[in-house]
């Protein structure tokens, strides 16, 4: 069994960002035992259009290095841990809210829902208490659309989610207000933990649908999305594929060394 710091040389680093959490099962297991734990922490899940954005928004860099957990949400940075040698599997935030969910209603942990709008939270409570019978949904707030992280608005979400007690809140305002927020949560709320999870809560609910699961695990539910919604999503993927190559420069200097060492 790899000790901490041999496991912490195999983490896939990506530019500048460490993704310390290789699959589903671990993200799950992580975050309850943290938030058992009494900690404040956030999760964030990297993936190319995040990439994008991390050179131009300083906030947004910081908020990532803030956070306790990061996985992979995007397949080229799934192949990159494996070309490192680490078994990474892409974990988005639409995969971790039921599994979370699921073990939060087990341990007893309370959860907070933020973002989107009151139909769709409401909704999305409805859902997930039907499906975790006994699961302590403590609040949740949908603010405007214009949400600033640090705003009135903000400052009110902030004791919302203080008032309810959540041990976990899932945060779905889009990136990178989101992250963002969360980071500063982490000064201003104790002992909760607060997961990054985009549109998963509308996925939930049924306001927008996601890809089919096969799209997902071939690595195309990029392509679906975009299909889907060409003018808003495919500028967006244009960046992301722009970021590709230089990822891929930037990747490989880690890459060779660890096969290096493993080859010694």
């Amino acid at each position: 069994m790899l000790d901490a710091h041999a496991q912490e040389n195999r983490n896939l680093t990506v530019d500048g960002i460490t993704i310390n959490v290789p699959s589903l099962p671990d993200a799950v297991s992580s975050i309850v035992s943290a938030a058992q734990s009494g900690d404040s922490f956030s999760v964030c899940t990297l993936n190319l259009d995040h990439v994008a954005q991390l050179e131009q928004r300083p906030e947004f860099r910081a908020a990532y290095r803030r956070a306790r957990f990061v996985t992979a949400d995007g397949f080229p940075i799934v192949v990159l841990g494996r070309l490192l040698g680490t078994p990474i599997r892409r974990t988005t935030g639409a995969d971790l809210v039921e599994p979370v969910c699921q073990a939060a209603q087990k341990k007893g942990l309370s959860v907070f829902l933020l973002g989107s709008n009151e139909p769709t939270l409401e909704l999305s409570a409805k859902r997930l208490g039907e499906k975790f019978p006994g699961l302590k949904i403590a609040g949740y707030f949908a603010p405007g659309q214009n949400f600033d992280p640090y705003s009135p608005e903000a400052d009110l979400a902030i004791e919302r989610i203080r008032a309810s007690g959540a041990e976990l809140c899932f945060v779905a305002l889009g990136a990178p207000r989101q992250e963002v927020f969360a980071a500063r949560c982490l000064d201003e709320l104790k002992g909760t933990g607060l997961l990054c999870i985009g549109a998963a809560l509308d996925f939930i609910a049924g306001t927008q649908t996601r890809a089919p699961s096969v799209t997902q695990k071939i690595g195309l539910e990029w392509a679906w999305r975009m299909l889907h919604d060409p003018r808003r999503l495919g500028p967006r993927y244009a960046r992301c594929m722009a970021v590709v190559p230089r990822l891929v420069a930037r990747t490989i200097p880690q890459i060779l060394t660890a096969r290096l060492r493993k080859a010694a």
